[in-house]
């Protein structure tokens, strides 16, 4: 499976977990495509985009950053597995700033 390269985010996602929690997440059409499919395949329970094209902000940015530092985003759709992306206490505020730029609750 190859890595895609170096990934832009610009969406904000409600994810359900198989135990019925959500979380939002901030990702782009790739990365929707993939929770599509782990949702098909049982995987997680549900995605939905809760906004399209956010804007590019210096929070976006600083997300996006960490995220292509610390995961290896697939290429492909079918995924093996759905990687949900952990957070640090600050890239968990940085989200959350992230949902009150784009007034998303």
């Amino acid at each position: 499976m190859s890595v895609a390269g170096y990934q832009t985010l610009d969406i904000i996602e409600e994810v359900t977990r198989l135990d019925g929690t959500k979380y939002k997440e901030i990702g782009n059409l790739l990365h929707n495509g993939q929770a599509e499919y782990a949702a098909d395949q049982g995987m997680i329970q549900e995605v939905r985009i809760l906004k399209l094209n956010i804007p590019h902000s210096t929070n976006v940015q600083k997300y996006e950053k960490y995220v292509n530092e610390n995961f290896d985003i697939p290429a492909e759709v079918a995924i093996p597995e759905y990687q949900e992306w952990t957070r640090t206490p600050e890239m968990d505020a940085v989200v959350q700033q992230i949902l009150v730029e784009n007034k998303v609750s």
